[in-house]
């Protein structure tokens, strides 16, 4: 199936209240916040959405909120299916063809882990089926699936098999695992770029579009990158990638979620704290957070 993600989409966070209970009456002022900054659609309900720690109910309802509000605007929908029970990935995959998803996502189980290529390309094949009519990405993550199978191995492999296949979303930064991917089946197969902290790279290799959790507070960053690079402008097109690595170790430091939350609230948009295993910022660590940012630039950088 021929589809291709361009420009930023955002890894959505789950908007939580105070006290850890979904609060989708904040969707909107997300997207909002989104569309003001360029960015050209959302991927909800994966890493940054903290999908695992979500229920099945939870990530329906999420998945029916932001359908309802990027309805006929301008973000195109993305909706993050993977589940380590596949019956539940199922049910996900049909209610976004339903809803009129763009496309959907799924990371591989992680759990029972496909032990060989051709496990997962069944479990994606399996899933995909559930959306017969919408553009299927495998979500390539081993950082957090602890899966490091060859992934120009699983185009070749799963082609035929996965007939809605569009591509993978790649958050690896194995960048000659990349480049042979992207240039897979003659280049059939679409390839948006999941470490934002090394776009540039995947850029230059021949990367169309990207989705990353940074674009939800940093897209401006991001846009003056794109924009120097399709100009011609590497010195300039340098220095964005290097405030964006170095706003990705700052928030690390902190633990990666609970500081891109807090971020969030430092710019008007509260999605509320992270859930367990996860934890948030409070008192003096979200001072101390803020001040960091200040001292980094990144509230200037915003500015452009």
């Amino acid at each position: 199936m021929r589809f291709a993600i361009t420009g930023l989409l955002a890894a959505t966070h789950t908007p939580f209240s105070p006290s850890g209970e979904l609060n989708l009456a904040l969707v909107e002022k997300q997207a909002e916040h989104l569309a003001s900054h360029g960015v050209s659609g959302v991927f909800i309900g994966g890493t940054t959405g903290e999908s695992a720690s979500l229920s099945l109910e939870e990530r329906l309802a999420l998945a029916r909120r932001w359908a309802e509000v990027t309805r006929g605007g301008p973000l195109n929908l993305v909706v993050h299916v993977g589940a380590n029970c596949l019956a539940d990935a199922r049910t996900m995959a049909a209610q976004a063809e339903q809803l009129g998803a763009a496309a959907i996502s799924a990371v591989a189980p992680s759990y029972f882990k496909p032990a060989s290529l051709q496990a997962l390309v069944e479990c994606c094949a399996d899933v995909a089926r559930a959306a017969p009519n919408t553009p299927y990405y495998h979500y390539d993550i081993p950082g957090m699936t602890g899966m490091s199978l060859s992934m120009p191995d699983f185009l070749e492999k799963a082609g035929d098999q996965v007939k809605t296949l569009a591509g993978i979303k790649f958050s690896n930064s194995d960048l000659l695992a990349y480049q042979l991917c992207l240039r897979a089946a003659g280049g059939r197969y679409d390839m948006p770029f999941g470490c934002d902290e090394y776009l540039l790279a995947a850029l230059v290799l021949g990367c169309g579009g990207a989705v990353g959790s940074t674009y939800n507070f940093a897209a401006p960053i991001y846009q003056r990158l794109l924009a120097a690079f399709q100009r011609g402008d590497l010195q300039a097109a340098r220095e964005e990638q290097f405030r964006s690595a170095r706003l990705v170790r700052l928030l690390c430091s902190y633990g990666y979620i609970g500081a891109a939350k807090a971020t969030m609230g430092f710019l008007g948009v509260e999605v509320g704290p992270p859930r367990l295993p996860n934890q948030g910022l409070v008192g003096e660590q979200q001072a101390r957070l803020r001040a960091d940012l200040e001292e980094l630039g990144f509230f200037e950088w915003l500015k452009g």
